[in-house]
């Protein structure tokens, strides 16, 4: 038998007007941690989906061998015959249904047709305590958090009898604490002879757990190496993934700051279904032209509620306080009033909130804003081109055509489409929820870029991240919040990943609510 669980050779898959994957090849050994690095649209999900079945075989051009035999699977019930289960980056489980049922869902244990419940329940038991779940199998999939979810998909694997785990991006909706735990799982799963690969954006968890790393770029294979021994592995895996060194992972930047943009006064907000229940408590926050402002805190602190009841009261009930604009109350109580008044919101959540999937790339670019293409109710297709082609340049989106559907890109090419939208509807303050969530260090610095520039035409901009170093390297100014309250307010001067985290936790002083 080879020394390799898998091997994919010479892959080539091709969509209409696009070669996703180039004669890739992947080797990787059993019972290692083998992750898969690349920027978006670099072909890893395409890869790995040729690998499960999704894309099957007959669709693309090369081969799979997996324990010494070669594959041809069909669907993705062929491939986990086997031993390779996939977990998506979007999960793929009914919140409806117990954590139990879902964990057998397809793959229900009955007899005479007919499901044997108590073993349901008692095999669900020794799955989650394997994965480390301290939940009751009859509980509710919608009623644990989405790090739990996590854990619930890789039982649901190992009750499919995994030889072959792939998780494509597990951490991109985790806390750090809920991500330090599933990383801990994965390496307990190697002890246990489970291979796993790993496609992940985020470095650090990369160099914390694989043994070997392939990058990929433009669907090609460039280098499979070593993990343990190479000692600037962020270095080399950056350069092979964008095909150039990256001397700083956020561009210089020397700010114009100007006069006070925009202010949030006693600001309050409650659950939008417990109305007892204070979300958003007595926060004060001001934005100067020029200025990047970022907010920290950590999960559950307030920061998404905060920017969806600032735009369009689109989270919470019973919100209080004022809005200004260049000094002047302003309101905002419904999305299209805020848009009027020069705000704008960019999602967390790209692919509910900010882009229609089944729609095209200029439709999308430009329906925030089509008073601006239009003329008597009717629009101009030719101006309607020409505006999305401008900002596809100006944010390098990476496409066909203006035709091609935004669900058929990669995340880091949504997210600018996304910006673009907002750009489109010329804001004055751009508020950013997780600007760069789930896309990799190419993206990103792109997405910084833009950043900066709309900053340096005079905007003001907010920014919401919960990875610290990109509120650090970005922002001029930085609030912190911990339980719906403004903690801290630090300069960039005096701001770093210590004494953010103390505010962070709520032990870095008094609560400056009353403060501005």
């Amino acid at each position: 038998m080879s020394e390799y669980i898998l091997e994919m050779r010479n892959i080539t898959k091709t969509f209409p007007g696009v070669k996703a994957l180039d004669h890739v090849n992947l080797k990787v050994e059993k019972g290692e941690i083998h992750s898969l690095v690349g920027e978006n649209g670099a072909g890893k999900s395409t890869l790995m989906k040729v690998l499960s079945g999704v894309y099957p075989s007959g669709s693309y051009d090369g081969s799979i061998y997996f324990e010494g035999e070669e594959c041809n699977f069909k669907d993705i019930k062929q491939s986990e015959g086997v031993g390779i289960v996939i977990i998506h980056q979007e999960l793929a489980l009914s919140p409806f249904l117990s954590i139990a049922e879902n964990i057998f869902l397809g793959n229900e244990r009955q007899s005479h047709n007919i499901i044997k419940w108590q073993d349901t329940f008692s095999e669900s038991k020794k799955l989650l305590e394997r994965v480390g779940l301290k939940e009751s199998p009859e509980t509710a999939v919608s009623d644990i958090g989405v790090g739990k979810q996590q854990l619930v998909e890789i039982a649901k694997a190992l009750s499919k009898k995994v030889k072959l785990l792939i998780l494509d991006e597990p951490t991109a909706s985790l806390n750090e604490t809920d991500s330090e735990n599933l990383l801990k799982l994965l390496l307990e799963l190697k002890k246990q002879g489970i291979t796993s690969i790993l496609i992940s954006h985020k470095l650090n968890e990369v160099a914390a757990i694989s043994d070997s790393i392939t990058i990929l770029r433009d669907g090609q294979t460039i280098e499979t190496f070593g993990a343990k021994e190479e000692k600037a592995l962020d270095d080399r895996i950056i350069k092979g993934m964008v095909g150039r060194e990256l001397t700083s992972r956020y561009p210089e930047r020397v700010p114009q700051i100007g006069e006070t943009i925009f202010e949030v006064k006693n600001w309050n907000v409650y659950h939008p279904q417990h109305h007892d229940r204070k979300i958003i408590d007595n926060v004060n926050i001001h934005i100067r032209r020029g200025e990047i402002v970022g907010i920290a805190g950590l999960m559950g602190a307030g920061r998404t509620e905060l920017a969806m009841s600032i735009f369009g009261k689109t989270y919470g009930k019973k919100i209080t306080g004022s809005l200004y604009k260049d000094g002047k109350e302003i309101q905002a109580n419904t999305v299209s009033e805020a848009i009027r008044n020069g705000l704008a919101y960019v999602s967390e959540d790209r692919k509910t909130y900010g882009l229609n999937l089944i729609d095209d790339i200029k439709r999308n670019t430009t329906l925030s804003n089509l008073k601006r293409i239009s003329k008597n109710t009717v629009i101009d297709e030719n101006k309607e081109i020409t505006e999305a082609q401008f900002l596809r340049e100006k944010l390098n989106i990476k496409t066909p055509s203006l035709e091609q559907l935004a669900g058929n890109l990669s995340g880091g090419n949504q997210q600018k489409i996304v910006l673009s939208k907002w750009i489109f509807t010329e804001p004055d303050i751009l508020i950013l929820d997780e600007p760069t969530r789930g896309i990799d260090v190419g993206a990103k610095f792109e997405i910084y870029s833009q950043i900066n520039d709309l900053a340096a035409e005079g905007l003001g901009v907010l920014v919401i991240s919960s990875e610290l170093p990109e509120v650090l390297g970005l922002s001029d100014r930085i609030y912190v919040m911990n339980e719906g309250r403004i903690t801290g307010e630090l300069d960039r001067t005096e701001a770093d990943q210590e004494n953010v985290m103390r505010y962070m936790t709520g032990s870095g002083g008094a609560n400056l609510a009353n403060d501005n």
